[in-house]
This record gives structure tokens, sequence and C-alpha cells, in this order.
């Protein structure tokens, strides 16, 4: 029969822990009993309480033991007792949360705010600990102050549930973020308050600021406006420029905030002299080149640091890859200060291994083509930077990113690891288009840039549309031999309705093919040559112009033509695809040689510029301009008609309608129609565009949104033209271009600007699958 048990004094647990009496003489445990687990298992305790069968136990002991079994949180209430030698422990465990619900927020998203409850360990199922809920309070309310929202108000509530559970609240007043009433700077002298807050990314309330919410406050962005501020006077040499205080004010009603600066200026500083220290492995007087400042400039940081960064890329070039250097500026009581650089080459770095990670299609070895940096050479920071501009220059990745890093367990290797990000590679012509030049654009084909992986290019389908029947195989290797020579060929059969696409009345089939070779000359510039065959076939049309029917008489109705034709090209592009920074300029010819039924040439020249107006190169400026002329030679007066340029549409003068600008054809005299284009041997065109962030998408490298300005005309020679500005046709307006699964989308809003009686315009146009 159980005993009468007496209490057991428990020591620093008296204030939360409630036992029953036991007996206060040591006594042996034959075995151990726990009553009131409901979730718990009696292994659980049995592993926290180090008190085993067998052994003898006194008070003290046992006092212990129950600490570290309240020690795993587990448990509000423990008591133990014992009957005979059997000692009993009875357990009143804390409840588990089974459900967590938070409403009322907005600014902090709820699965950010549940994963803050679980790292706290707040998650359905857990242990509930009523402590660690009210310090999660002051903590989200804590984020919401440092959004300016200081009317925040969190209240958490845990409702008890049968079972020994409990329902979790969070009920979430986020308020209003409080306004900036006022913000003041004082101590300034050198600039006033007007060119300082210029700066700050924070405004005082205004209408406009209200709107933009430039006047909301967050203690984020009071603390970028402050290094902004600093590095402000930084770079206009206030060395000893310090921000001696910021205070925040806040109303009463916690809806408007007042912001105080004090700040020390200190005095203006210029530089006394440069000096260079350290390990010099480069000539002094090379590196100096690379430093920009003379005695008598005034102190700035942002120089020190550009310059910084040059030395360390001239360092890396050498193969010191984790070269560093530091431009320390050393102040005098004159005012000035003398700007002393620290070079500290390191060990020369050799590379272990290069890696790739990201081309799931692209194969290795057509990025390691790419590769001016080679495995086990000196790890040159120009060669490493290079590859990667050749790699994005491919036109296969959306992003390449590269970064250097040590092997380790040594000090003199590195590993380079490019991480490339995929786009859409499919060639410029899809198989499914549209276009305002050829109408519905139909077709089977396969047209790839970079062919299952290899970086060749493939291209073989059969197209048809309202004006043009064609089919084609084309196929370039752009790494034919291991020195980057090229080799391609192509063969086609094209029949062209002109009569669809509104330009002079006449059909075309042509057959024929061509083979070229590439040749790089450096880096940026390469030689492209080859031959081709054309067989040519004309036909009159319904209302064939003048001049097509007098070309017929006089040289019939079919052409054997041989071909030589040549280019060089020189580009610093970026990217492939949609660049953002560097120029192309080519001239290219193209020859039917004598021997061919029609002796006659047509010569281009192509320049595209691209300059970035910021560091992020969102805001591009774009030039283009291409200048074609063709004309007879051996004999004959002119080239033929259907070589003739034309000019309009998408990719030339937008707003006018494609192929509409230039001479009119001549109307047969039964042709009571207006006279369509007939084209000419002179082209001259050009473009200005200002490229800019697209509206609410992140990437800019897969769409493209610019404000443009084309200008351009065509002209015949063989007609006795004059030249005028008052000829060429020009345009303005706005175009957007996206790579998309299905191939390049494209379109433009544009209002011809000198438009006269009797031109073409098209406001819209746009194209799917056809050349950007």
């Amino acid at each position: 029969m159980r005993r009468s048990l007496q209490k057991l004094a428990v020591g620093l647990l008296a204030a939360f822990l409630h036992t029953t009496p036991v007996l206060a003489e040591e006594f042996t445990v034959s075995d151990i009993e726990v009553e009131g687990l409901q979730r718990v298992s009696a292994g659980t305790v049995f592993s926290a309480f180090p008190v085993s069968i067998g052994e003898p136990v006194d008070q003290f002991e046992l006092a212990n033991a129950i600490k570290d079994l309240f020690r795993t949180g587990l448990f509000t209430d423990i008591e133990a007792s014992r009957d005979e030698s059997v000692l009993i422990l009875t357990v009143r465990e804390r409840p588990s949360i089974t459900s967590i619900d938070i409403e009322g927020n907005k600014n902090i998203e709820t699965p950010m705010l549940m994963d803050a409850l679980s790292s706290a360990g707040l998650q359905e199922g857990q242990v509930f600990r009523r402590a660690t809920l009210e310090r999660l309070e002051l903590e989200i309310l804590r984020s919401y102050i440092g959004q300016g929202r200081y009317s925040a108000r969190v209240e958490a509530k845990a409702e008890t549930l049968p079972r020994n559970r409990v329902a979790i609240s969070l009920e979430i007043n986020e308020g209003s973020v409080a306004a900036i009433q006022h913000l003041n700077i004082v101590g300034n002298e050198a600039f006033d308050d007007e060119t300082l807050l210029e700066l700050f990314e924070l405004q005082s309330t205004s209408l406009w600021n209200s709107l933009t919410n430039a006047d909301k406050y967050a203690r984020e962005r009071l603390s970028g406006d402050l290094e902004t501020l600093r590095s402000y006077y930084l770079d206009r040499g206030y060395i000893d420029f310090n921000i001696e205080s910021s205070q925040v004010s806040i109303s009463p009603d916690k809806k408007q905030v007042f912001i105080a600066l004090s700040v020390n200026e200190g005095p203006e500083y210029t530089v006394s002299e440069v000096k260079l220290r350290g390990d010099l492995i480069v000539d002094e007087s090379e590196l100096r080149e690379l430093v920009p400042i003379e005695e008598g400039d005034v102190f700035s940081q942002a120089r020190v640091t550009a310059i910084s960064e040059l030395l360390s890329r001239r360092l890396g070039r050498e193969g010191y890859a984790f070269a560093n250097v530091n431009g320390v500026p050393e102040t005098s009581d004159d005012n000035t200060a003398s700007v002393t650089f620290f070079l500290e080459p390191g060990k020369r770095a050799y590379v272990r291994r290069i890696n790739f990670e990201g081309n799931v299609s692209t194969r290795d070895d057509v990025l390691r083509q790419e590769m001016t940096q080679m495995e086990g050479g000196v790890a040159s920071t120009d060669r490493i930077e290079y590859s990667k501009t050749r790699l994005e220059r491919l036109g296969f990745f959306e992003t390449v990113n590269v970064e250097t890093v040590p092997v380790p367990g040594t000090d003199d290797l590195v590993d380079v690891n490019y991480s490339v990000t995929e786009q859409a590679t499919g060639s410029l012509s899809a198989s499914v288009g549209f276009s305002q030049a050829s109408g519905v654009i139909l077709g089977a084909n396969i047209s790839e840039n970079n062919f299952f992986g290899t970086g060749k290019q493939v291209s073989i389908g059969v197209n048809v549309s309202d004006s043009i029947k064609s089919a084609n195989f084309s196929y370039q290797d752009p790494y034919y031999t291991v020195d980057g020579v090229s080799r391609g060929f192509s063969v086609f059969a094209r029949e062209t309705d002109f009569e669809e696409q509104d330009i002079s009345s006449y059909l075309l089939d042509e057959y024929g093919g061509r083979l070229s070779f590439g040749y790089p000359i450096d880096g940026i510039t390469r030689l492209n040559f080859g031959v081709g065959y054309t067989l040519s076939k004309l036909k009159s049309g319904t209302f064939t112009s003048q001049e097509v029917l007098d070309f017929i008489d006089q040289e019939g109705e079919q052409f054997n033509n041989y071909f030589l034709f040549g280019s060089w090209r020189q580009s610093t592009l970026n990217r492939g695809v949609l660049p953002t920074n560097g120029y192309s300029v080519s001239l290219s010819g193209d020859v039917a040689v004598p021997g061919s039924d029609l002796t006659f040439y047509k010569l281009s020249q192509k320049t595209d510029f691209y300059q970035p107006l910021n560091d992020a190169q969102t805001w591009v400026f774009r030039a283009r301009s291409e200048i074609g002329y063709g004309d007879g030679y051996d004999g004959r007066r002119v080239m033929p008609f259907y070589e003739h340029y034309f000019a309009g549409g998408y990719g030339s003068v937008r707003g006018y309608e494609a192929n509409s600008l230039g001479p009119l054809a001549t109307n047969a005299p039964n042709d009571l129609s207006d006279p369509d284009p007939f084209g000419g041997n002179l082209l001259s065109e050009a473009s200005l565009e200002l490229i800019v962030p697209t509206p609410f998408a992140g990437d800019s490298r897969s769409m493209r949104t610019a404000f443009f300005v084309d200008a351009g005309q065509v002209f015949d020679a063989d007609r006795g033209f004059s030249w005028t500005l008052d000829d060429v046709r020009a345009s303005a307006g706005i175009g957007f271009q996206w790579i998309t699964a299905v191939g390049p989308l494209a379109f433009s809003l544009a209002k011809p600007l000198n438009d006269e009686r009797g031109d073409d315009t098209q406001v819209f146009q746009f194209s799917l699958g056809q050349t950007f």
C-alpha cells in the first residue's frame, strides 16, 4: 500500500516546480514510472532524466535530475514521488501548436513572417513557449519601425484548445509610414542645403514626393543617404568630413518625422604629391601612366578608388590575380594631402582548372573555344575578362559571370569558374511568323545558331508566304580549324512574286549556292570571303513596269551569274544579341565576275555603335548607319534592277511601308494604277536610338525598349539624281524587341516627320521571326 510521501525541496525550481512529498532519506530506485505523458515518449524522458534503475538517490540528486528534465523545455510542471522503491514522475506537458494564423500584414509577406516564427521555434506541431512568442512580437514590431511605421501594432494571442493544444494568431496593424516633415542639415558651409538635399533619396513631404513615396522614412534609406553625403564630400577634397550626429524625432501622433543632421566639413585638401610604394613588379613609369593625378588637384576619393582598381588590374595582367592596392591620403597642416598607393601583388597565380556551369545545352568544348585564358597558364585578369566577353558575344547566353577562386591548400593556384544562363538561340527566321513586308509566313524549318549545343549554325526548311516560296539549307562551322577559321555553305531555291509586295510587278525565280570561309585577324576583326553561283529567271507580271520590260528585251529572261564576295568586320560589341556597349563596323563587296551573263558589283558599309549612359547599362545611346552602292561594269551601264536596294519598314526607316521609299517605276502604257517602288543603286540610312529600361520588366537582356529617329532614302544613279536633304525621309517613335521562345518579336510605333504626297506611311509595324 502506498505510503504517505514527504515533499522534496527543489531549490532553484521552487518558483515554478510543484512536487509531492517524498522521503528525504536516500533510497535505491528499483523502477521509474512516468505519468501524464501525451505526446512526449517515455524514452525521451528517460534519456533526459539522469537517474537510472538500481542507482541510489537522495533529495539533492533528485532535485538536480528534475532540473535536467526541465531543461528539455517540454514540461510546465514535474512532480516526483515514490512508492516504496519505485520513483514516480508526474509531468504536465507544454501545449503543442496546432495552427498559426497571421492577419493584417501587407508590407511584410506572410511566408517571411512564418519563416521568422519557425526560426524562433514556433511552428505547427512544436511545443509552445509564451516567452518566445512575446520576444517575436517585439522583433516584428521592430521590423515595422525600421520601415518608418511607428504606429504599427502587433498583438499575439494563444488560444487554449482541448487535448493540451494552442492556436496562435498574430493580429498586425501595420499603420502608415511616417512622412518626413522636415530634413535639416547643420554645419555645412561649402555647399548649401539645396545642393546637399538633392543627393538624398529621402525628401521632405510635398505633393510630388508623397506620390513617389520619397517622403516616407526608412532607417535603411537614411543610412544610404548618409553614405551618399559622406562620399560627396570625400570626392570634393573634404577628407576630414564627419557626420557628428543624426537625430530622428517623431511627432506625438507618430505620423511625422523630423530629421536633423549635424556635419563637420573640415578644410578642402589638394594633392601635394603622389607616391607608389610596395613591390613594384611593373616599371614605375608605366604604373604612373595609370595615375592621372597631378599636384594641385583637389583630392577625390572616387578617383583614388578608380586608380587603385586600375593598378590592381594592371598587376592582374601579369598573373597576380589577388593583388591588393590601397590609396591612402596623408594630410598636412597646409590643407594638402600626399596620396600613397601601396601595392601588394602577392604571389603570381596559375590557373589549375577552368570550369563551366549552367550550359545545359551547349557543350563545354564550344565554350572552351572562346577561352583566351588557358589552364596551366598565368592567371591574367585581362584574359579572364576577355574570355567572358567572347562568351557573351556568342549570343547563346543571357548572362555570363566569372569568379576566380583560390585552390584550397595552395597560395599560387586558382580555379576560374564561368557561370552562364542559356537563352533561346533559334535563328532569326521562325517557322511561323508574320511580316508586314511578306505577310503570313508558314513553314517547317530548323534554324539554330547553336545546333545541338555544338556552336555550329544550321538552317534547313521550306517557307511559304504571300509573295515568296523558298527552300534553303545552310551550314556554318565557326571553328573549322582550331585557329578560328570558319567554313560555311548554303544552297537555296526561291520563287518571288513582287506583285504581292507592292514593288514593280514581276516574277523572279532564283536557284544557287555559296561556299564561304572566314579568317580572324585579331580578337575583334575578321575577314570573310567565298564564291557563289546563282541561276536567275525573270518573268513579267500583270502590270510590269516599262523598265522591267526593257531589261527583258535587252538581256533576256535567264541568267547564270558567278560571284566572288568578301567582307571585313570589326566588332567590340559586348553581346551577340541586344548589345549595350561597343561598336561594329563592316565593309562588304559582292561581284558577278566576268563570264557571268550579267557583270555587276555591290558594295556596302554598315556601322552600329552603342554607348551606355549609366553603369548598369540600362540607358544606352545607339547610332546606326548603312550605305550601299551597286553598278555594272565590263561594258554594262547599270546593275540588274532585281538587285536594287529598297528602304522603308522595320529595320530600315520605320513609319514608312516596307520597300516603299525611293524611285518609282514607269508604268507600262496599259497600266493606269499608281506606279510602284522600283528601288535604286544607292542606299543611305541612319538611325539614332535612346534605349531605356523596359517598364515592369526586370530582365533587360531579353527585351529592349527604345525611342528612335530614323532617316534614309534610295536613289538611282541611272536616272541622274541630285542628292539633297529634302529627299531624305525621316521618322520618330518608340520600338520594342523581345527574344521569345519562338523567335524574335519586334514592333514599333512611328510618326513620319517629313512625308510628302504619295508616300506610303505606316504608324504601327511589327515582325515575328524576322531579322532585327
